[in-house]
């Protein structure tokens, strides 16, 4: 007995076993997370170590050289950059995908430990690491500002009172504050009032810090009683600082406020942040790279209302960008258009079967699918995301196909004349195989896609499982509750009973259609060779189309958030840099497009440099303005509009590939241990680069001409009078390095002392005469005896890859130039420029990534088709008819590539899994006509007259999956809203293929299978064992027909 025959003839069991899979579906769906991707991240960790005062070459050979050495013992890395600029290093290290970053932390955290011994001994605080990605944007921004209160009040709530409770939710990896205006005690030294009193900048830095100890003093160990001694000393503000002695003169005291101004400020005063024009306190959240987005969001949103009530109601706390927004609106979209989808495919069944009660059995096949799939998925530890939902919508089409097949077929007995009981055994049994062909060969195209490997495998194994489960379900359904359905819900034939004039209507043009191809069957049968060559035509176009097709990585979504940088030369300073910020921000936020702006200045934060600002704009929803491309253009425009600086822009993507956040989307990067070649090199690059048609925000990161002021010390003057070099550089660093010199230790948080000399001693460089040091006698000389200023120039910033020296050739894309046209365009530069041999190059990030990709597009077609093959030759024991299966499959190709190219529409990873889909898809026809012909075959007939009576036969079939898959994918490819433009490429690639494979295997196949029939008779009659003589075996149709 069958497991059609078995649920036919015990209804209640096979009620019972589609309920169950119901109520897990439900169960699954409720608790499914809701994301933009699937889960991708590579295991990403920052490392960031601050030295204030020191340049950046300082920075990059004394505390970026020993960290990335250790670091480089770690094992499991892919890769490792930094950053350093004045003050600050920032190192990133991606791991392989398949390591665990809780893992990787304990050894990120290990080799700092070590490190940590051969840095610099002013590096008074070690580096830190954080499970962050900072490639990746911020998933949340809160704004919070004050009319009343000062910045440094409103930092100190958001940093001690949101802040830390934020960083404790679930997911998030750090809560980084824009323009951060902590609270620090600043002391600006007067060198000259110092040297009057015999004083100088070190006698300062000893006394403040002798002042605030915090040694420990003991306890008092009594008889009865122990008693904790606590010595007074700490000082909380500027003001307990004011009269700190620092020398005694004359029997008097030399207070502190005697010789430097001392006053309560902002430990970095050269960093702030707008939000919509306000000038604001900006905390952004960041989550970590294995977070669902749309969940930290949510618990930092559900947190928010209590943090609101701990802090001063003067201070506004205002949620300026929540990325989690179009997510939601991209989730709901695809959820709409699957409805939709629905909707067409019931819509497709009903008008072929003209019966509301047949239309109702396959169309429960969707639903008990999708919640099979929910529950599977749910299991599996999946997201509700684009490719998943992306996955469900395109099943839609193919779920009913099994249910198609085996109604219609249990329909076409009813109507002659059989029982629905009688037909529902019959029917089944003689499609059961064929069902079983269809729903295997499907899923076995998507086996190759599952074995992909990096981030694109990671991205599209969740949508081919997805896909594959909801097909494995659906078959089942087929097999299962849809002949018992047939069964017990259809009726018996009514000659007199009479359909409406619609559905008469459609019946007389399916009739129509019938006949057509009847006629137009015969005549290409008659003319076999000629379609043989037609076959061979589409194969090589499709391999034609293929190699002139663009070729793109990921569609770029309109998220409706961009991101922008500015520059400007070198040396301007922040207050220059925030004048020309606030006027670029200003400019922009008046276009109709955008609705908030947040702009940080400085260096700090997400910046690297004084000369270096970003910007983050929030744009209106969708149907209120232009596509994002179109914002940018006219917001590069009005940027340009700003004199004395550059402005890039991008668009903020749910994809986000590489370690290293650039000015714009795609990375192509030099690195040489031969500095000078590689810095004279890449100026040239990037100058040949930016002449590429097509390419816009063509930039580097090379930062070496900065103007610099280098001390030259006459080593044998300091000699004579007993000064070291130490002495001097320390001095120097008293003077013009913030100096961290002390410590304010309070019980919710910590505060630094800064020392630093007025600013009337910092602006011109005959100042140096202006500071003194202390002979080996006790005298003071002023500094400009034993040194001199010399103008040079010298980095603002030196990158690292690999722990060589690097620069980054970043830039866009114009609309309609795809990345495979820019990768091959810099590659011709590449190789037309004779590098030097010490030079290396190579695309980073994205356009790595692409590069990748596209070395796998063809083996991943060929593994595929393989992948039926194998499956068709295993369920037909034959070699020759799979061939005949999948000889329409170019018909397909040729039409996906010609629908992207009239849609003006590249070549992306995203449609070419559309192409993998029809090598499924399509085959679906052939195994229909084909598995009928080897049936017909079995009892005489000929090959020709087999094949022509399958293909009449199931040509209703045949529409109707095909239209069902069409109209299925239709709202795909015409979708619009949030994510369209990721989903659109293979709808319209699969719509395309299909339209074009429709037609034209309806005729291949036919012609395939008579041609290959002969070959595959002979091939099994020599495989198979040769009967003795005696042996009474008999074949007469195998005769017959031959």
């Amino acid at each position: 007995m069958t497991l059609s025959e078995l649920c036919i003839r015990r209804p209640v069991m096979t009620a019972l076993m589609t309920a169950t899979i119901i109520a897990f579906g439900v169960f699954g769906f409720r608790l499914l997370p809701v994301s933009a991707l699937p889960k991708v991240d590579f295991p990403t960790i920052a490392v960031t170590a601050t030295l204030p005062g020191a340049s950046a070459d300082t920075m990059a050979a004394s505390v970026a050289g020993p960290i990335e050495r250790q670091l480089s013992t770690i094992a499991g890395i892919s890769s490792m950059s930094s950053t350093s600029s004045q003050g600050t290093t920032a190192i990133i290290i991606q791991f392989d995908l398949n390591r665990n970053i809780d893992a990787a932390a304990l050894d990120v955290q290990t080799a700092l430990t070590i490190a940590q011994r051969r840095l610099p001994v002013e590096m008074i605080t070690p580096p830190t690491f954080r499970k962050v990605n900072p490639s990746e944007f911020a998933v949340l921004f809160i704004s919070l500002r004050s009319e009343t209160l000062p910045l440094s009040t409103v930092n100190e709530y958001g940093d001690i009172t949101i802040a830390q409770a934020l960083s404790q939710i679930q997911g998030v990896a750090q809560v980084v504050i824009f323009g951060s205006q902590k609270f620090a005690v600043r002391v600006q030294a007067d060198p000259e009032a110092a040297a009057a009193r015999g004083l100088t900048l070190d006698d300062i830095r000893t006394a403040v810090a002798r002042a605030n100890s915090s040694t420990p003093v003991g306890t008092l160990n009594g008889p009865k009683q122990d008693v904790a001694l606590q010595a007074s000393g700490q000082m909380a503000n500027a003001a307990d600082y004011r009269h700190v002695i620092v020398a005694w003169r004359n029997g008097s005291p030399v207070r502190l406020d005697e010789v430097a101004r001392v006053y309560d400020s902002v430990e970095n005063d050269k960093i702030a942040s707008w939000f919509n024009g306000t000038r604001s306190i900006v905390l952004a959240i960041f989550k970590q790279p294995d977070a669902n987005t749309v969940a930290v969001v949510d618990g930092v949103l559900a947190k928010l209302p209590a943090l609101r009530a701990q802090i001063p109601p003067s201070v506004t706390i205002q949620v300026a960008m929540d990325r989690s927004q179009s997510i939601r609106q991209s989730v709901a979209d695809v959820e709409e258009t699957l409805l939709i989808a629905i909707g067409l495919v019931i819509l497709v069944i009903f008008l072929f079967l003209r019966s509301a009660s047949a239309t109702f059995i396959p169309a429960l096949a969707v639903p008990i699918s999708l919640c099979g799939t929910f529950a599977v998925m749910y299991v599996l530890d999946f997201s509700v995301n684009n490719m998943t939902l992306l996955a469900l919508t395109l099943s839609v089409g193919f779920v009913v196909d099994d249910a198609i097949v085996m109604l219609e077929n249990i329909v076409r007995h009813i109507e002659h004349g059989m029982r629905p009981f009688e037909a529902a055994l019959k029917g089944a049994r003689e499609v059961g195989f064929t069902i079983i062909s269809i729903t295997f060969s499907l899923i076995a195209v998507f086996i190759p896609v599952l074995l992909m490997g990096g981030i694109v495998g990671r991205v599209f194994r969740e949508f081919a499982i997805t896909i594959a489960v909801a097909i494995m379900v659906s078959g089942f359904v087929s097999l299962t509750l849809t002949p018992m359905l047939c069964a017990r819900v259809l009726k018996a034939h009514d000659e007199t009973r009479k359909p409406n004039i619609v559905l008469r209507v459609f019946e007389r043009m399916f009739d129509s259609w019938l006949r057509a191809y009847e006629w137009s069957l015969d005549w290409v049968l008659a003319r076999k060779p000629m379609m043989l060559v037609v076959t061979l035509a589409t194969l090589a176009g499709t391999v034609a189309l293929y190699v002139v097709v663009p070729k793109g990585f990921f569609p770029q979504e309109d998220t409706g958030f961009l991101f922008g940088t500015t520059e400007a030369a070198t040396d301007t300073s922040f207050e220059a840099m925030t004048v020309r910020q606030k006027e670029l921000a200003d400019l922009l936020s008046k276009d109709p497009a955008v609705q908030y702006i947040n702009s940080t200045v400085g260096a700090g934060g997400p910046n690297t440099t004084t000369n270096y600002a970003r910007l983050f704009i929030a744009l209106k929803p969708r149907k209120e303005r232009e596509a994002a491309p179109v914002v940018m253009a006219r917001l590069r425009q009005k940027a340009a509009q700003v004199p004395g600086m550059q402005a890039f822009f991008q668009s903020v993507q749910n994809l986000n590939i590489g370690g290293r956040l650039s000015k714009s989307q795609y990375q192509y990067a030099l690195q040489s241990g031969d500095t000078e070649s590689l810095y004279r090199v890449a100026p040239e690059m990037r100058d040949r680069i930016a002449k590429v048609p097509g390419l816009l925000d063509v930039t580097t990161d090379l930062y070496i001409k900065n103007p610099q002021m280098t001390v030259e010390i006459d080593r044998e003057k300091a000699a004579v009078y007993g000064i070291t070099v130490d002495h001097v550089r320390n001095q120097l660093y008293n003077a013009y390095g913030g100096r961290q010199i002390g410590t304010i230790y309070m019980p919710s948080n910590d505060y630094q002392i800064i020392l630093e000399v007025q600013p009337q001693f910092r602006v011109d460089p005959s100042n140096l005469s202006k500071l003194y040091m202390k002979t080996a006698n006790n005298q003071t000389i002023p500094l400009d005896a034993v040194a001199k200023l010399v103008p040079t120039v010298g980095p603002l910033q030196i990158n690292h890859q690999g722990q060589q020296p690097a620069v980054t050739v970043s830039f866009n894309l114009a609309p309609g130039y795809s990345l495979g046209y820019a990768v091959n365009e810099i590659t011709k530069i590449e190789q037309s420029s004779n590098l030097p041999a010490t030079i290396a190059t190579g695309f980073s990030g994205t356009a790595q990534v692409f590069q990748d990709s596209l070395r796998g597009q063809g083996v991943l077609i060929l593994a595929a088709v393989f992948a039926a093959f194998v499956i068709l030759g295993i369920l037909y024991e034959s070699f020759i008819h799979p061939i005949t299966i999948i000889s329409g499959l170019p018909s397909a190709g040729i039409g996906a590539i010609l629908t992207l190219m009239a849609f003006n529409m590249e070549l992306s990873v995203i449609a070419m899994i559309g192409i993998v889909m029809l090598v499924g898809i399509v085959k679906k026809n052939a195994i229909m006509m084909v598995d009928f012909a080897l049936e017909r075959r079995r009892v005489g007939l000929s090959a020709e007259h087999a094949i022509r009576e399958a293909a009449l036969l199931r040509f209703r079939p045949i529409m109707m999956t095909t239209f069902a898959a069409i109209f299925g994918t239709l709202p795909i490819a015409l979708g619009a809203g949030a994510g369209a433009e990721l989903r659109q490429p293979l709808g319209i690639a699969v719509v395309g293929g299909l339209c074009v494979s429709q037609l034209l295997t309806l005729f291949i196949t036919p012609v395939i299978y008579i041609y290959l029939d002969r070959i595959d008779r002979r091939l099994k009659r020599r495989l198979e064992p040769q009967a003795e003589e005696g042996d009474n075996v008999e074949r007469p149709h195998v005769a017959a027909a031959e």
